[in-house]
């Protein structure tokens, strides 16, 4: 089998050395160069043809997003963004995601040794992602979508609750999903899998696309109508019961399938918690999270809508979801909207009637 053929372009030596160490000592990948600056970096494209590049954001000549918004336009390639722990290096993050990077990994810590083998799975499994990816430029609006399917009558109730997992490509996916949906719809409760200190960052971009008011989850909050809670990067995000209603749970707990947050953690509390009041949503990502506990949520009386494997950037996920036996449903992403206002809209007409 051909070796997958990475270029690193970062202008630190020090981490261009580190990342093809890693790189290198896989026995599926080569790295076919090492560029410091994005000028260097399109003359190798031309000559070694790699098939993965990472790309750090902040370097001489010409800045990472121009030069991935270029290669975008001209040669649509797989790239992962090496990104800061900062909060402009999680925005521009975001930004390149929008323009059409597969995903991102921080920047290896110099001093990082107990963490290395960690950081090396995630970068290499993260290439092999990028790898298995038909790359393609995203340009969107900044304002809000209007509703595909206008609800009729008010959506939002206490006793509902959406519940959504996401990881590779997730970020644009979610984006568009809360851009289609209405101000009224039950609180919704999201793990993206992320790092922690980008989270944030992610919340506030995706509350100036929507309709729905967006933040980061705190522990105890009350899920209101209207309202999303984003998993911090650092712990997992529960459902709990509260009162009438529900309330967020956060925890500092042992990873599950390699995450945390973990979309698993979440849908088994919805489970648990919520059952047929939950409308369970899974998106893009590589990996199985979560599929066992929305299957669990299905056999709890939730209803479930699993992305296809079309508009899947990574069908890992929603496969291993559709597997288990977990999907009532499988549409493209420019359909989940309209299906989950469509369901809320039954569920309500039923109520009515009753």
């Amino acid at each position: 089998m051909d070796k997958i053929k990475v270029l690193v372009v970062d202008d630190s030596s020090l981490i261009r050395n580190m990342l093809t160490r890693i790189i290198g000592a896989q026995p599926d990948m080569v790295v076919v160069g090492a560029a410091p600056d994005p000028l260097v970096a399109r003359e190798m494209i031309r000559e070694l043809a790699p098939t993965v590049l990472t790309l750090d954001i902040e370097m001489p000549r010409m800045d990472g997003l121009e030069f991935l918004e270029m290669l975008m336009r001209e040669a649509p390639m797989p790239v992962i963004m090496v990104s800061n722990h900062t909060e402009s290096g999680a925005q521009a993050t975001l930004r390149a995601l929008e323009l059409g990077a597969v995903d991102f990994v921080p920047k290896p810590k110099l001093d990082l040794h107990k963490g290395m083998p960690e950081y090396a799975t995630e970068l290499t499994d993260k290439i092999r992602a990028a790898h298995s990816t038909k790359p393609r430029a995203r340009f969107h609006s900044r304002g809000p979508a209007t509703p595909a399917h206008p609800p009729v009558g008010r959506l939002g109730s206490p006793d509902k609750v959406i519940l959504v997992g996401a990881s590779t490509g997730g970020t644009e996916a979610v984006r568009e999903l809360l851009a289609g949906l209405p101000a009224d719809c039950p609180g919704i409760l999201i793990t993206q899998h992320m790092p922690a200190g980008f989270t944030k960052s992610f919340a506030e971009r995706l509350n100036k696309y929507c309709r729905l008011t967006v933040k980061e989850a705190e522990d105890g909050e009350r899920v209101l109508p209207g309202h999303v809670y984003v998993a911090p990067g650092s712990h997992h995000l529960l459902l709990k019961r509260g009162g009438a209603g529900y309330v967020t749970a956060l925890s500092d707990g042992p990873v599950v399938n390699r995450h945390r947050p973990s979309v698993e953690v979440l849908f088994r509390s919805g489970a648990l918690v919520a059952g047929s009041h939950v409308l369970g949503v899974m998106l893009t990502g590589m990996g199985k999270d979560g599929a066992l506990a929305m299957r669990e949520m299905r056999d709890a009386g939730a209803y479930n809508i699993v992305q296809d494997e079309a508009t899947s950037v990574v069908f890992g996920m929603p496969r291993e979801a559709i597997a288990a036996g977990a999907a009532h449903e499988v549409v493209g992403l420019p359909e989940i909207a309209g299906r989950v206002v469509a369901h809320l809209s039954r569920r309500m007409s039923c109520a009515v009637r009753a």
